[in-house]
């Protein structure tokens, strides 16, 4: 049993690593900035604005 923690902690591990995480945040940002682009006249600015912050989150330096 504690070999089965040992790997499953070291799994956790390297799946949890800089570009995953900043993966899980970005990626639903660019979703919804593209679900937002749908809306006339505001969609656009909004998806503009949506879209730069998640290319900020994806440098981050994890």
């Amino acid at each position: 049993m504690r070999k089965i923690s040992i790997a499953l902690t070291i799994t956790v591990a390297l799946l949890l690593n800089g570009c995953l995480l900043t993966k899980v945040v970005s990626v639903p940002l660019r979703v919804g900035g593209a679900v937002i682009s749908i809306v006339p006249f505001a969609g656009n600015t909004a998806h503009d604005a949506i879209d730069e912050a998640a290319e900020a989150v994806d440098e981050l330096p994890f």
